[in-house]
C-alpha cells in the first residue's frame, strides 16, 4: 500500500497529505479486520519461483504481483481485486478470478 501511495504522489494523482490520510485509513481498516494481511513466507517465495517458469511468455507479472497472487491462491481465496490489468490477466493462471476495482 505504501508503494502504491508513493507512486500516486510521484505521478501527481494525489498529494502527500492525501497519501498520509489514505495510509492512516488503511491501517485503521487493518486493525478493524477489514483487510487480512498474510506474512510472506519462504514457502510463498518458493511457490513464486516455481510459478514463473510455467507462465506463458506473454504474461506480464511484476514480482510484487506474483507474490500477491500466490499468497491469495495458497490462502484459499477464490478471487483477487485490483485495478491493475496485468495482475487481472495473470490471476487466471493461478485459478483465481480477477475482479476489477
Amino acid at each position: 500500500m505504501a508503494c502504491v501511495l508513493h507512486r500516486y504522489v510521484r505521478e501527481g494523482w494525489i498529494n502527500r497529505e492525501q497519501a498520509l490520510s489514505v495510509r492512516h485509513t488503511f491501517l485503521e481498516s487493518v486493525d478493524e479486520g477489514t483487510w487480512t494481511l498474510i506474512p510472506v513466507s519462504e514457502g510463498i517465495l518458493r511457490a513464486v519461483n516455481a510459478l514463473i517458469p510455467e507462465l506463458p511468455g506473454g504474461v506480464f507479472l511484476r514480482a510484487g504481483d506474483a507474490i500477491h497472487l500466490v499468497t491469495a491462491s495458497q490462502a484459499g481465496f477464490p478471487e483477487v481485486w485490483t485495478n491493475d490489468r496485468h495482475l487481472l490477466r495473470a490471476a487466471q493462471h493461478l485459478g483465481l478470478a480477477g475482479r476489477s476495482v
